[in-house]
């Protein structure tokens, strides 16, 4: 998974793009969103906690967590429901919603091209950086789920950033905190660190990461760029 043969012929090879999760890396967002799903299925008719909504989850576009509840409920959700979701994290958002400490820092020291690659709807993406004043540093190279066939675990969201921006698979860093989103890395040949610095992460979450084939771990966002600059 982790070979030091292939690490090193990856490490020999600069890095071209950084490619950014949103949700949980970029922004706090994780652990709002799951509260205000478990809430709205809760109601619904499925009930569900938070943390199982964490669990569950995290890093899934919201397209694909409607099929799976409803796959596993064996009904349909109210016709209502994504539209009722998505006001609900709007309000939350705009009351709660902060920038991962240290990533508007980290994001300004960084020499590397950067994108966003997030599960997350456009206008989702948009809005939750331009609350937390992080869209001058990102924008207009935010790519999601929306725009390909498969998102994450699937490499189609990350292999369509990357050719957009004009850079190797091979010769991309993804910085992911689920994983789905490190499933996906892999799945399209670039090396991915796991970010366990959300307010929605707890203890083990690391050794989770890592299991799913994340090179390296980190938790404050003010250690990025010297592991990028020992990376390539």
């Amino acid at each position: 998974m982790n070979g030091g043969s292939a690490r090193s012929q990856w490490c020999r090879q600069p890095v071209q793009l950084v490619i950014f999760d949103c949700d949980g890396v970029l922004v706090d967002s994780e652990a709002i969103a799951s509260r205000v799903l478990a809430e709205l299925l809760t109601e619904s008719g499925f009930p569900l906690h938070a943390e199982q909504a964490i669990d569950r989850f995290t890093g899934i576009s919201l397209p694909e967590v409607v099929a799976q509840v409803e796959a596993e409920w064996g009904r349909a959700l109210p016709a209502d429901f994504v539209v009722r979701l998505r006001e609900r994290d709007r309000a939350a958002f705009r009351l709660e919603l902060r920038a991962i400490a240290g990533v508007a820092e980290a994001l300004q020291a960084l020499a590397y091209p950067r994108c966003v690659a997030s599960s997350g709807s456009p206008e989702k993406i948009r809005e939750n950086l331009a609350l937390t004043g992080l869209l001058e540093y990102l924008a207009p190279h935010l790519f999601s789920a929306a725009m390909v066939a498969k998102g994450k675990p699937a490499p189609d969201l990350f292999l369509y950033a990357a050719a957009t921006m004009g850079a190797l698979p091979a010769r991309c860093v993804v910085i992911e905190d689920s994983v789905a989103g490190i499933r996906a890395a892999h799945a399209a040949g670039m090396q991915v660190f796991g970010f366990c610095g959300g307010g929605h992460c707890r203890p083990g979450d690391g050794e989770t990461l890592l299991a799913a084939g994340a090179a390296r771990l980190f938790s404050r966002m003010a250690d990025l760029p010297a592991l990028l600059a020992s990376t390539g």
